[in-house]
């Protein structure tokens, strides 16, 4: 038996216009469809030409209510929904006028570009909200047995292909095919939808200061009741952690700020799961500060960081900080790359893997492209502001582990100096800009720092001590005159000790230990100085 159906009328109405005319010209000259519509879309049908019918000529009911309501009708979804071989599907089409629609071309309201625009109001997001479009498109979709649905302009001429092929009708396959992308289409929109409400719902939440400590009936959170993770596979890469583990890039909702995941890459082979992670994390870093600035990340940790009066003295400084450690490292600095910092950048006799940065000016290109046939160079756009409706998670079997993200700064305003010695002007600068990198040293994490540069940092240790060491053994005598980090508060005098011993003059931690008292002793009998944030920046 054939699943050949011929296709008489189709319904148009789409948000992005781009190839309507020439598709529903097609549509209507080669095929003799007839062709219904609404609003803007009828009227740039018209424009060009073409027979249109008005949805409200067949409902018989304006379209009202600024547009919310023009094809909720039966007579619409009668057509769309009817079995074609069903007795008294046909029975009922007859008493109540209703005729078949055999092909709807449908795309929705741009709610996530709406969104995605940082000064949108919240009114503007609701009424980017599409009702009728998504019950149209399923309609369509699960009566896919008899009508084909087309969501994307992308599926123009493959549509128009099938009816060529098929003298006018549509195969069943591609009926299926089509309703499949029609549904994976609606699920996104509603995902979109839902993650923007819940951020909506979380920023009402800290904006009333509600405090919780438990979340049970009738009780608020922060965080989500249910979290809609829709995600479109963006690219597949050669591996993930290791050869034997397959691994691909999947795409959420592109944020305002800058993004390595949709950046452009303008050169260098294929990315890796690890460049993709380690890039991450260098972004992450520089976007801390507002001066130039330049992080260089291995096991998406910093190795080098530093601030400096231009991106090429930034990268300079970075690079100093630890050149051993740098070689295949991935390098984020947070303002274009121009030709003199791309000259910087190749003058270093060390191999990078990846250079990201919001632009690359085309000499600074062609220069690092000469240097490294398979570096690769991301170009994410303007930093931007930080996203603070994006959780952060972990996988962990059966589950994921869902926080708001650490975006807490410098809160200088917040910071107590403990000691009997006040820190100088320059030691305030230096650890204000300690506690920046060291929130973004996998933790324990200890990072010593001078005149906006890191020369040492002690990552991801068992024990804070080890870090301590770990920390001053890559600062050598550099540590002399120095500042210290750490993300979390030092539980004995021991770790300050080896701190101190090396000439670090000034520490700052978050405090709160029940042995602090201890710890600001052994500062005073060094003549240092002590800060507590009264945060702290774990990061596993």
């Amino acid at each position: 038996m054939s699943d050949l159906i011929a296709a008489k009328r189709a319904l148009l109405s789409v948000s992005d216009k781009t190839g309507l005319v020439e598709f529903a010209t097609a549509l209507a000259g080669e095929f003799g469809i007839e062709l219904i519509s609404t609003g803007g879309t009828a009227a740039a049908l018209r424009k060009a030409g073409l027979n249109v019918t008005d949805v409200s000529a067949v409902t018989g009911f304006p379209e009202m209510m600024d547009g919310r309501v023009k094809t909720l009708h039966p007579k619409i979804h009668g057509g769309l929904l009817a079995l074609r071989d069903h007795p008294e599907h046909q029975a009922a089409m007859i008493q109540h006028g209703i005729q078949p629609i055999d092909l709807v071309c449908v795309n929705l309201y741009p709610f996530e570009k709406t969104v995605a625009r940082p000064d949108v109001a919240f009114e503007t997001a609701i009424e980017n909200i599409d009702i009728g479009g998504p019950s149209m498109i399923r309609s369509a979709a699960k009566n896919h047995a008899f009508v084909l649905v087309v969501t994307s302009p992308g599926d123009y001429e493959k549509v128009l292909g099938d009816l060529r092929k098929h003298s006018g009708q549509t195969c069943g396959k591609h009926r299926l095919k089509m309703a499949c992308k029609a549904f994976d289409t609606c699920s996104r929109y509603d995902a979109a939808i839902a993650t923007y409400l819940s951020g909506a719902l979380a920023r009402q939440d800290a904006a009333g200061a509600t405090k919780n400590t438990a979340v049970g009936e009738g009780e608020t959170s922060p965080m989500p009741q249910r979290l809609t993770i829709e995600l479109q596979r963006s690219a597949d890469l050669r591996y993930g952690e290791n050869p034997h583990q397959k691994a691909a890039l999947y795409l959420g909702r592109q944020p305002a700020e800058a993004s390595v995941a949709f950046a452009r890459q303008l050169h260098g082979k294929e990315l890796s799961y690890i460049n993709l992670l380690d890039a991450d994390a260098a972004l992450a870093t520089v976007k801390e500060f507002s001066t130039p600035a330049c992080c260089i990340v291995k096991h998406m940790t910093p190795c080098g960081c530093a601030i400096g009066d231009s991106p090429a003295e930034a990268f300079a400084r970075a690079y100093d900080g630890d050149p051993l450690a740098a070689f295949g490292g991935i390098v984020a600095i947070n303002r274009p790359i121009d030709l003199e910092t791309a000259n910087a950048i190749a003058a270093i006799d060390k191999l990078l893997e990846v250079i990201v940065a919001p632009r690359f000016d085309p000499a600074a290109k062609d220069k690092l492209a000469a240097r490294w046939k398979n570096v690769r160079l991301l170009e994410v756009g303007d930093i931007g502001d930080a996203d603070a409706t994006e959780f952060h998670m972990h996988r962990i079997a059966g589950g994921y582990l869902v926080q708001q993200r650490d975006l807490a700064g410098a809160q200088r305003d917040q910071w107590k100096s403990v000691a009997n010695r006040q820190p100088t002007d320059a030691e305030w600068a230096d650890m204000q800009f300690a506690w920046l990198v060291c929130k973004h040293v996998k933790s324990n994490a200890i990072a010593v720092a001078k005149s906006g540069m890191l020369l040492g940092a002690g990552a991801g240790q068992m024990d804070r001590v080890t870090s301590c060491r770990l920390a001053i053994t890559k600062a050598a005598d550099r540590a002399k005159a120095a500042v210290a980090a750490s993300d979390a508060f030092f539980p004995f005098e021991d770790g300050p000790r080896i701190l101190l011993e090396a000439g670090i003059t000034a520490i700052i931690h978050p405090g709160g230990s029940v042995r602090d008292q201890q710890t600001i002793d052994l500062v005073n009998q060094f003549g240092a100085a002590m800060v507590f944030t009264g945060t702290r920046h774990f990061m596993h």
